[in-house]
Parts: C-alpha cells; sequence; structure tokens
C-alpha cells in the first residue's frame, strides 16, 4: 500500500462527498484517510469496515421510526457531520449522512493505522499493532475521538476524512451486535476491505 500513498492530500474531503446515498457513502468510506489531531499527536488510519444505518425504518438505527432525543438530534443534520455516543464505557463514531432530517448514520468499525502508531499504541496499552484499531470502540481511544468531537463536522474540525486509496475489492455482509433488531438483523449493511486483517471480524 506504502507505494499508492505518495499522491495522497491529507487536507479534508469537502462537504459534498457527503451528499451519497448512504449505502454508497458506506462502501466509498473505505480506504479514505481517518485523522485526528490532538494536543499529544496526530494519528491516522484507512477505513476498512462501516455499518450503513438507514433511519427511521431500520430497527437497529438509533432514529428508527424517526426516534429523536438529545443523543440523535445531531442524525437530522446536513450531511458530514460527527456523531458520537457512548455504548458502555466505549465511545463509537459515526458519519451522518443523506438529507436534512433523513437521519441516517455510518458506523466507522476499524481502521488500519497510517500515522501515529506508537501514540496508538500507548493509548491503548498494547503492543501488538493489529489489536489497537480493529474495533469501533478501540479505533476511537486509539485516537482520542471522544463525545467532544459530537456535532462538528468531518470537513472542518480537528477530526477529519481524507483521500485514501481505492480497495481493490469490498465484501458485504450483515451488520454485527444487533441480535435484537427484528429483520434489521439480516441487512446487508457492513461493509470491509476483503482481506484487510485490521477488520473487527
Amino acid at each position: 500500500m506504502q507505494n499508492k500513498l505518495h499522491t495522497l492530500s491529507l487536507s479534508a474531503l469537502p462537504k459534498s462527498f457527503y451528499e451519497q446515498s448512504t449505502l454508497q457513502l458506506a462502501q466509498n468510506l473505505l480506504g479514505c484517510l481517518l485523522v485526528k489531531e490532538s494536543d499529544d499527536g496526530i494519528t491516522s488510519g484507512f477505513i476498512v469496515e462501516t455499518e450503513a444505518y438507514l433511519g427511521p425504518k431500520d430497527r437497529a438505527a438509533h432514529s428508527f421510526n424517526n426516534r429523536r432525543t438529545k443523543r440523535t438530534e445531531i442524525m437530522y443534520a446536513s450531511p458530514g457531520h460527527i456523531y458520537t455516543y457512548l455504548m458502555h464505557t466505549h465511545c463509537l463514531v459515526n458519519v451522518v449522512c443523506a438529507p436534512i432530517d433523513t437521519p441516517n448514520a455510518i458506523l466507522i468499525r476499524a481502521i488500519e493505522p497510517f500515522t501515529g502508531k506508537e501514540l496508538m499504541k500507548q493509548r491503548r496499552g498494547l503492543q501488538d499493532i493489529k489489536k489497537t484499531t480493529n474495533g469501533p470502540g478501540k479505533l476511537t481511544k486509539a485516537m482520542n475521538i471522544t463525545m467532544e468531537d459530537y456535532g462538528k463536522t468531518y470537513y472542518s474540525s480537528s477530526l477529519y476524512i481524507a483521500e485514501g486509496f481505492n480497495p481493490t475489492e469490498i465484501s458485504v455482509g450483515k451488520r454485527i451486535g444487533i441480535q435484537n433488531s427484528g429483520e434489521a438483523v439480516d441487512y446487508p449493511y457492513r461493509f470491509w476491505v476483503t482481506g484487510n486483517a485490521f477488520v473487527s471480524r
């Protein structure tokens, strides 16, 4: 992969990038570079796994049936906003997508570390780089993505998404950890870079 990166632009992708259909964006995010600038350093990694959540008609979505709470309010904003939420002790990060008042979001499930690897390992208390970011709660801790990022945008904040690489093959399957979601359990809304070692499962 390294020889493909000499032309990378580390500037944030424009707002227009997020104005795609949810399922298309969930796939086009694969290979993009997720970057977080923090006081103790910059970390980045290539997005290698995503899950799409299609709002009001998707029983697995936080906004199912147009549920609108303090937590989900940002899902009703314009595409490209950052939706972070807490699950148990973990912070998870999502990309808000679809037109305003259409509360769709894409969960970033895993990244392949690119820069700031030592800082990531330090934050996670691990030496095995393959275990630092192969899950949605792991990658946020490794990159210092927190609830303070909630409501900001990926095109104008210290957490942003930049150009990356084009995956040669993308796999599609069921989402993970949504057992109590009725028929939504079987929706093929999870996407990952085929064969990548940092995919969560």
